[in-house]
């Protein structure tokens, strides 16, 4: 397809002067304002054409609303308010045109260098960046003309910059180009561009995908022995002008992740190996990403030699029986989104979400797959016209045809709105109303419930569709077969049934359903129930058969089973429900750990029952209304304790279901478990302290807060976390014991009662434990107290406390307990926090700590994050070095360690690096977060339940285990190389 074929035309009506879509600003007051400093500024810059927006109402109401909406257009427009000059006199897409040329040109000149064209490309790519805001924003642009721009910004910025870096490589004898003038002809240099940028469908804040391509045969190469260390060598700095952070900002962060096995290969590849890679080692995964390979840059027609190379490996005529298994692997994936009920609007990630964008193109990209090689028509890039494609040969309907395209571009176009807000690679809706609202606004809403309802009924249309099109799509399986359980023989035909399902082991399978047919376990004990659970055996087979490790998934259902007290409820559920049947499958054959909770304690289970889960984010306000609910009118102290574990678990299990899911992140996961235990102690501290009063009465003056340290404190808990905790107290200065029928002192009464609160969250009872809890980060750790005096903890931290002391402290946020407690705390620590401190003696002390965790504990494999080189806790000490060497700005209390990081000033860390690292931590979040929830205890990778691999995937939107581990070490590297940077460079103060 021709890029340039696809823009709006070239109308030449000025922009400004066109129909305007108006927008709702969020405070009409703050909107004006804007305005203002926008025309003052222009005034400066002796700009005619913007003090024109006096006399025109509607672009001055589009223009104001604009800039309330956006913090980061309004932040680029009031710097440089001439990017909107030319359109006082000519139309957008022509200013895009000529744009486009004006970056073309920009590595041309003789004299040029890399600072230069590093420069002049950000300027001119933020330029674009605005101008297709504008576009889209006003109406002006469809979806696919915002898209179309946005990949053409981005394929005329590479090329300018292939250009410049050639003529530099030919100019210095490492290459030697057939025509200087024309550096790509012939240079040997591929560039493709992969997935949305390959597409023409790149979204507002793109990363772009490239793989990098040599074709040895070039005669511009004129050493073959040296063309890949030059090329990759070319190639780095490509990422580098493109990518790297200066004051002007980034042109296009670059993901080189897609080439073959990039864990063990250079950064260029020459064709003929890469080739041999597809040819010999290629995964189906890699078949579906070269569906949408387009060369844009560098020699383009190698480019298209090596496409039609490759045409064989990705349209094949006939589908093998790996392929297959590998679409129905793919299909797998999106099943695992599938949910309950309602979805939940806020904090939904429109890409990767329930009813979200990949779901269209994945149904896309497997029909491709399937079909391409018999159909032609298929072998398109782009989602919206392979669509088409699909409807035009009878494969869906015209109504499902223009129900999707249409909910596609809605869905496109409130993911560029997201990403508007501040320029971020996210898709995630904001939670909180006031950015809610700004992308409600930006979609040409007035409020924000409209927006919400619309969203959540193009979701469900979306889930709905996908659910009937792969019902629709080729039944690649067959007919069920035999299935025969009768008598003490296995049945052949049955036998090979169960292996065309999947399972490896069919007669131990067959073991398995007699034993349920039999009524040897107490749930198949009725007639009722076992009938019910024949009826189901087909449904259940296929489903579990269609995971990774099918026999070990129906195993840990039947131990599920085996500890049921009954089963007719669960079977009838299950045949009347299919999408709770595909969550059990996702966890029996993902997520030992909650197979395990469920095995021990079916009646958990329960609450996925309630079709509102998914809908509802696990917010404080959400949990807190559902616990005290739960506790009702309970008085008896004991009573308590068993409701606070019961509805501790049972949330527990529910928001690990919504992460298991993708209903929500990590990062929400994290802040949903700490929220959860906070309301759990703060409960369970209520019920300690009136139970000891009883006995003791109390203290005059006594107030009580507890201090939440580590993951608690940060709000980043897992599944599985133990909760780090300190007790502080205060009463008045004159109370020498506590007044009731056994008085104590305030010092033993505090003890006794942090012990009987150490009892009450961690011992076992009937209903599990509460939380493993841990006192040791209190003053003087275990030798001291497990009560502390406010004042004590006051002294204790600002004379006598080490380094490692107050790093931890960081991290410590007010929990349970007296709130008007909270604020003196929360100050204390502050100050704490912000004492003057030597900087080097800190950057030494955090050096010495980390060198000791890794002599006393090495990591277990590159898998445990927490310890590798380059892993969490590199992450965390960089966070609490700069908070104590005072390079955060603003508080830090109840923040995250990206959250922390994103704060980081930008004299301890350039912006760029700490980008990556909160990218970083974000990632270890996601990856921690889910193999905490689905393992117990430390599990190494060849150990990992495939169900798990594929949920690791998703959550870092790679296609498999080997490229989320390349990842991961390339994450890690570059994490571990700037914390040994940032402490060189501190102890050299």
């Amino acid at each position: 397809m021709n890029a340039k074929a696809g823009a709006a035309s070239l109308d030449e009506k000025p922009f400004f002067s066109s129909d305007l879509r108006e927008l709702t600003p969020l405070d009409e007051k703050n909107a004006a304002a804007f305005l203002r400093d926008l025309l003052e500024n222009a005034a400066k810059k002796q700009s005619s054409g913007i003090a024109a927006l006096k006399d025109n109402k509607p672009a001055a109401r589009f223009l104001s609303a604009v800039l309330d909406l956006s913090p980061y257009l309004r932040n680029v427009l009031l710097r440089r308010p001439m990017i909107i000059e030319p359109l006082f006199e000519i139309g957008l897409p022509k200013r895009l045109e000529v744009l486009m040329q004006e970056i073309a040109a920009c590595s041309e000149s003789d004299t040029v260098t890399e600072a230069g064209i590093m420069t002049a490309l950000r300027q001119l790519k933020l330029e674009g960046h605005v101008l297709i805001a504008l576009g889209d924003l006003s109406g002006s642009f469809t979806t696919k003309d915002a898209t179309l721009w946005l990949s053409r910004l981005a394929e005329e910025s590479v090329g300018a910059a292939v250009r410049f870096l050639l003529r530099d490589a030919h100019e210095a004898g490492k290459l030697k180009l057939p025509d200087p003038k024309h550096p790509a002809k012939g240079s040997g240099w591929i560039i493709l561009a992969m997935g949305k940028f390959g597409a023409f469908e790149l979204n507002y804040s793109s990363d772009i995908d490239l793989i990098i391509f040599i074709d040895e045969q070039s005669p511009a190469i004129t050493d073959p022995y040296e063309c890949v260390e030059t090329f990759s060598r070319l190639t780095r700095r490509l990422v580098r002008i493109l990518q790297d952070r200066t004051a002007d900002g980034y042109v296009f962060r670059t993901d080189l992740r897609l080439r073959p096995d990039p864990g063990s290969t250079p950064l260029a590849i020459p064709v003929v190996a890469a080739l041999n890679y597809y040819e010999g080692r290629g995964q189906n995964w890699e078949r579906a990403a070269m569906i949408k390979a387009r060369p844009v840059a560098g020699d383009i027609d190698a480019g298209k030699r090596v496409l039609a190379e490759l045409a064989p490996y990705v349209w094949r005529k006939y589908l093998d029986y790996a392929a297959i298994a590998d679409v129905h692997s793919i299909k797998r994936q999106i099943h695992a989104h599938k949910g309950h009920g309602e979805i939940a609007v806020r904090g939904h990630n429109v890409k990767l979400g329930r009813g979200g964008i990949r779901e269209i193109e994945f149904f896309v990209q497997t029909q491709q797959l399937i079909a391409g090689g018999r159909f032609p028509q298929l072998r398109g890039s782009r989602t919206v016209d392979m669509l088409a494609a699909l409807q035009g040969l009878g494969w869906i309907s015209i109504e499902a045809r223009d129900t999707l395209v249409q909910k596609y571009g809605f869905l496109r176009d409130v993911e560029h709105r997201i990403q508007m807000i501040a320029d971020e690679q996210t898709h995630t809706l904001p939670e909180d109303d006031e950015n809610f609202l700004r992308v409600a606004h930006m979609m040409g809403y007035k409020d924000g419930e409209t927006f919400a309802e619309d969203f959540r009924q193009a979701l469900q249309t979306v889930e709905t569709h996908y659910a009937a099109l792969f019902e629709q799509a080729q039944d690649l399986t067959g007919e069920t077969g035999n299935l025969v359980f009768t008598g003490d023989v296995d049945d052949p035909d049955t036998l090979k049934t169960l292996e065309k399902f999947g399972f490896k082991r069919p007669s131990d399978i067959c073991r398995v359903i007699r034993t349920w047919h039999f009524g040897r376990y107490r749930a198949t004990q009725s007639a009722e129930s076992r009938e019910r659970l024949t009826e189901l055996t087909p449904v259940l087979l296929k489903a579990f058969g269609a995971t990774s490790r099918a026999d070990e998934a129906l195993m840990r259902f039947d131990e599920m089973i085996k500890g049921l007290p009954a089963g007719i409820q669960l079977f009838s559920l299950l045949q009347s429900n299919p999408r709770l049947l595909d969550l059990l499958v996702l966890i029996m054959g993902a997520a030992p750990r909650l197979a395990d909770i469920i095995t021990r304690k079916p009646h958990i289970f329960d609450g996925m029952l309630d079709p509102a889960i998914f809908a509802d984010v696990p917010t404080r306000a959400y949990l807190a209304e559902r616990l005290e609910g739960f506790l009702g009118p309970s008085k008896v102290y004991e009573d308590i304790l068993d409701r606070l574990r019961i509805f501790a678990a049972e949330h527990r299990f529910l928001i690990g279901i919504r992460l298991l899911t993708g209903a929500i992140d990590g990062a929400r996961a994290g802040k949903a478990f700490s929220d959860l235990a906070d309301l759990v102690i703060d409960r369970a501290l209520q019920a300690v302290i009136n139970e000891f009063a009883g006995k003791h009465g109390k203290i005059s003056g006594g107030r009580i807060a507890i201090l939440g340290m580590g993951k608690l404190g940060s709000r980043e808990l897992t599944a599985g976390s133990d909760i780090d905790l300190i007790l502080l107290y205060d009463h008045d200065e004159h109370a020498e014991e506590s007044n009731g029928d056994k008085p104590l002192p305030p010092s033993q009464y505090y003890m006794r009662l942090t012990q009987r609160l150490i009892a009450a969250l961690s011992a076992p009872t009937a209903e599990g434990v509460l939380y493993e809890v841990d006192f040791r980060l209190r003053p003087s750790g275990n030798k001291g107290p497990v009560a502390t005096h406010i004042d004590a903890f006051r002294k204790y931290q600002r004379t006598d406390a080490w380094t490692w002391e107050h790093m931890a402290l960081t991290r410590a946020r007010p929990v349970a307990g007296d709130i008007a407690f909270f604020g003196e705390i929360e100050q204390e620590v502050t100050e704490i926090l912000a004492l003057p401190r030597d900087t080097a003696k800190i950057a030494k002390d955090v050096a010495e700590m980390r060198t000791l965790i890794e002599t006393e504990k090495p990591p277990r494999d590159r898998w445990d994050l927490k310890l590798v080189p380059g892993g969490i806790i590199d992450l965390e000490f960089i966070a609490q070095f700069a908070v104590l060497t005072g390079n955060v700005e603003g508080p830090v209390i109840a923040q995250s360690t990206a959250e922390v990081i994103a704060k980081l000033k930008p004299d301890c860390v350039e912006p760029a690096t700490a980008d990556g690292l909160v990218q970083a931590a974000n990632l270890y979040t996601g990856i921690t977060q889910i193999i905490r929830l689905c393992l117990n205890g430390d599990v190494k990778r060849e150990d990992f339940p495939p169900g798990l691999g594929e949920l690791l995937c998703r959550a870092c939107d790679l296609p498999d285990l080997d490229r989320v581990e390349t990842y991961l070490n390339e994450t890690a590297r570059s994490v571990r190389k700037t914390f040994d940077s940032l402490l060189k460079s501190a102890r050299k103060q």
